[in-house]
């Protein structure tokens, strides 16, 4: 059994349902203060959802950095008799390692630790300083983790130059997919205001949902950009929509529409906001008296345009895979969109994702041996950059 399978495997003993780390941290602190980082929990949140935050860096803190961002958590089980064994148990079967967090992403947290140990052995006086940001709360509402840590290590003018976020991209084999950005998340919930009343009376009642219903045609026909060359079109999607008593014969007072964008760096969350006001307006829709809006900005958008850390990223996975490896930007978000606001380069780079948040979850083995190699890879490139910069 390699360390990378070993370490995967106990991660994924540890039940940790986020916000818990069930001890997660503390194993993979014990193996960083081996090789020399210092470690700092900067743990957050209320006793209830106590969120656990790890900060370690090896060096002196002036040099280029790289940092290896994820996150110890796993979305609950579902039906424990739905699965073919203990989620929180390891097992093997046809090559692959199952196990909740297999795939999301304890395999990549372990193989973080061991390529780390790998080129720390081989390069004892690197030309970069390593640094891992790792959190419990990034299954949920993510509030008191990554960007808890980013927010404190901006305070300090710590200095992040590329950062390698271990989520899965991958789609067939390790290393044909990386992530270099994301798309923007914003939520808004709107409140339609009418008058209750008898459903036979209408000339004595204002149902919101007329009211709304030609401006919800509009906005789900209108084309908010083009995208470009890293990102898709922005998206607007309506989740919800919750009006009516339950009766049959009751015109609703009011009705309310959850709704979401995943926009592109073409869009700017005020420019977004300032057109859906325009639509409603446009249908005689006004702000309080007509309506009320509530705005949620989840995340920006970040791109990493080929450069540095790009183009060691392909070529690491080119000498372990073979792989000419496809940059994409689809998907949800991740908490790189936190770390992209003080980190200039960011990358999500992992094994595949096909099975992340499903009964019997899974990694293949064939798979994890790769990612190990690919991240001692792009260490190893990053150093000699560094030291050819001098």
């Amino acid at each position: 059994m390699t360390a990378t399978l070993r370490l995967a495997e106990e991660l994924i003993a540890r039940p940790s349902v986020t916000p818990d780390d069930a001890g997660c941290l503390d194993i993979i602190a014990a193996r960083l203060q081996t090789l020399g980082f210092a470690c700092e929990r900067m743990d957050s949140g209320p006793d209830a959802f106590r969120v656990a935050n790890l900060w370690a860096r090896c060096g002196t803190g002036r040099r280029p950095t790289l940092v290896w961002a994820g996150h110890t958590d796993v979305v609950p089980t579902g039906p424990l008799d739905a699965w073919t064994s203990d989620p929180f148990v390891p097992s093997h079967r046809d090559g692959r390692l199952f196990g909740r967090g297999a795939s999301d992403m304890k395999t990549s947290l372990a193989a973080m630790v061991v390529a780390c140990e790998q080129f720390l052995a081989a390069t004892p006086r690197p030309a970069i300083d390593i640094a891992f940001l790792l959190t419990s709360d990034e299954e949920g509402p993510a509030n008191d983790g990554t960007v808890v840590v980013c927010k404190e290590l901006q305070r300090r003018g710590e200095r992040l130059d590329w950062c390698i976020v271990g989520e899965p991209t991958s789609v067939e084999r390790t290393g044909d997919m990386i992530k270099n950005g994301r798309r923007g998340t914003m939520s808004g919930k709107l409140t339609v205001k009418g008058i209750q009343g008898h459903i036979a009376y209408p000339q004595l009642a204002k149902n919101p949902i007329h009211l709304v219903a030609p401006a919800l045609a509009e906005l789900a026909a209108t084309v908010w950009d083009e995208g470009n060359a890293f990102f898709p079109p922005t998206s607007w999607q309506v989740s919800n929509i919750h009006g009516g008593t339950g009766a049959s014969n009751v015109i609703p007072g009011t009705v309310v529409i959850d709704f979401n964008f995943r926009f592109s760096t073409e869009s700017t969350p005020e420019g977004l906001q300032g057109r859906v006001a325009e639509v409603l307006a446009r249908h005689g829709l006004r702000p309080g008296s007509d309506y009320d809006l509530a705005w949620t900005l989840g995340g920006l958008p970040f791109l990493t345009t080929p450069g540095t850390l790009v183009d060691a990223v392909r070529a690491a996975i080119q000498d372990a895979t073979g792989i000419a490896t496809e940059l994409s930007t689809t998907g949800g978000t991740s908490d790189g969109r936190f770390i992209a606001q003080i980190c200039p380069q960011v990358v999500e780079l992992g094994p595949p994702n096909a099975t992340i948040h499903k009964v019997d979850e899974h990694v293949a083995v064939a798979d994890i041996e790769p990612l190990t190699a690919i991240y001692r890879g792009v260490l190893e490139r990053l150093n000699r950059s560094a030291a050819l910069a001098g």
